[in-house]
């Protein structure tokens, strides 16, 4: 699918420049994008990812179009002592971190006969437990701050009723009572939580994979909007939803998906 001519520059958000900012699976597909905008933006980016020749790669290319280098760490965030690690020596470098973007997942299909204990226990521990574990990390560092923002990421795929993936599509439900807990536990420190679901979005991963013709003829008859959703319209959604700007939004679900759900 061909890119949306539509897409203009993002938003300039002035409260993000310096930021210090933590994105978990940034080395390619929406956290590359993700990752790009915060450091278009002037933030102070950090980024991890179990991808390590990826994500040097889009740090020094970010470094080349002469926007302010993310720091890049190499992990395995089913380690949650390495997350830990990752965090803290974020934390060391860049200074204490006010935003934190839980985008890591995997969608790898498991059929339901294929789906074993160990497979069970893998996709939660890509797809859940890190998320509320860098959440745990980084509270105090909001806290002392006088605030902060955590993007939780959602999947529409449950709310489709898509099957085919059951521990995914779990673990992405279960994101959203995450979101709601934490929203509630951090809200006197002026934290805020909230979930960003995006629709299907046309990473190469997406396009090499599950994006055929019928696919897209899919996509078309589904979304209200024909054009397809991109790794950048994800990107811009946190972008606000970690600047100043959406200083009154918590414990929401905001979806991007042209209109699919």
């Amino acid at each position: 699918m061909t890119a949306d001519p539509q897409v203009t520059r993002p938003a300039v958000y002035p409260s993000l420049a310096d930021r210090v900012v933590f994105v978990t699976g940034g080395a390619s597909g929406i956290g590359a994008s993700i990752v790009e905008l915060f450091c278009q933006q002037g933030a102070r980016t950090a980024f991890v990812d179990i991808l390590g020749d990826e994500g040097r790669g889009l740090s020094r290319s970010i470094a080349a179009a002469g926007h302010l280098e993310p720091l890049f760490l190499e992990c395995d965030l089913r380690d949650i002592e390495a997350l830990e690690a990752a965090i803290a020596s974020a934390r060391s470098r860049l200074g204490p971190v006010t935003v934190l973007v839980n985008n890591a997942a995997d969608d790898t299909r498991h059929p339901v006969d294929e789906t074993s204990v160990a497979v069970w226990d893998e996709r939660i521990a890509i797809n859940l437990r890190p998320s509320f574990f860098a959440a745990k990390a980084v509270h105090a560092d909001m806290k002392a701050a006088g605030g902060g923002s955590i993007v939780n990421f959602g999947s529409v795929s449950w709310m489709l009723a898509q099957g085919g993936m059951p521990g995914y599509t779990t673990a992405k439900a279960a994101i959203h009572g995450l979101t709601r807990s934490l929203a509630r536990d951090f809200g006197p420190d002026n934290i805020r939580v909230n979930t960003l679901t995006p629709g299907w979005t046309m990473t190469k991963r997406q396009l090499e994979l599950w994006v055929d013709e019928a696919a897209e003829a899919q996509i078309r008859e589904s979304q209200c909007l024909k054009s397809p959703v991109l790794p950048e319209h994800i990107a811009r959604m946190v972008l606000f939803l970690a600047a100043d700007d959406s200083a009154m939004c918590t414990a929401q679900n905001f979806i991007v998906d042209g209109g699919w759900v």
